[in-house]
């Protein structure tokens, strides 16, 4: 059984493949913060900005079999399309439910699955783009991937610390709040000195697509 707040197809926004179109499937629940706004202030990570709770979003619901999941994503793809589909299983936290069975039923529909997830648990194999976005307080165990995503500034959260793991790609986000247009001056005066790092924006938010 999976539980999936959301499902729907847009253009993804963030990251190194922002403006590639994307089967977005949104995973309920997170090992971080339960996603109510009693417990955000305990959490450790306090500043998320997304609904995880329930399956009452778009294309939401529970399903009973890695089949049934990927089946619903593939009718959202256009049937139209030259390029084979893409879904990105995000959540909350993806690897509470990710499985091999899962896995095997997206890439027999001939999906690429890309994840991303807060590198806090081991992902099952055969997953083709990791995306690890670390929050400060949880202990990262998944050190390795295809791109390393901070959102900046966080308390603690020198980039420096994470520049030696073994990632193809670096990128550095501003985190959304009241404080956005600081931390994005932030985010570019550190990615100027250390171009080690790519600057990713939140690009579907001011493009108004979900």
């Amino acid at each position: 059984m999976y539980a999936i707040k959301e499902m729907f197809y847009t253009i993804q926004g963030e990251g190194f493949h922002t403006g590639r179109p994307a089967v977005f499937c949104r995973f309920a629940g997170c090992n971080l913060w339960s996603g109510l706004e009693k417990d955000r202030e305990s959490a450790i990570c306090n500043f998320c900005d997304t609904d995880f709770v329930g399956t009452d979003g778009e294309g939401g619901g529970k399903f009973e079999s890695g089949k049934a999941l990927a089946q619903k994503a593939k009718s959202l793809w256009p049937k139209s399309s030259l390029s084979n589909p893409y879904v990105v299983c995000t959540g909350g936290e993806p690897l509470l439910q990710m499985d091999n069975q899962m896995i095997d039923a997206f890439h027999d529909l001939d999906f690429e699955i890309a994840i991303e997830t807060n590198g806090t648990i081991t992902p099952p194999n055969g997953i083709d783009w990791i995306c690890v976005s670390p929050k400060m307080g949880s202990k990262l165990i998944l050190t390795s991937g295809d791109e390393l995503k901070l959102v900046y500034p966080q308390p603690n959260g020198d980039p420096a610390q994470f520049r030696d793991l073994q990632f193809d790609h670096f990128s550095l986000q501003p985190m959304d709040g009241p404080n956005l247009d600081q931390n994005t001056e932030k985010t570019l005066s550190y990615c100027r000195q250390h171009p080690h790092w790519n600057v990713s924006l939140q690009t579907h938010k001011f493009l108004g697509i979900p």
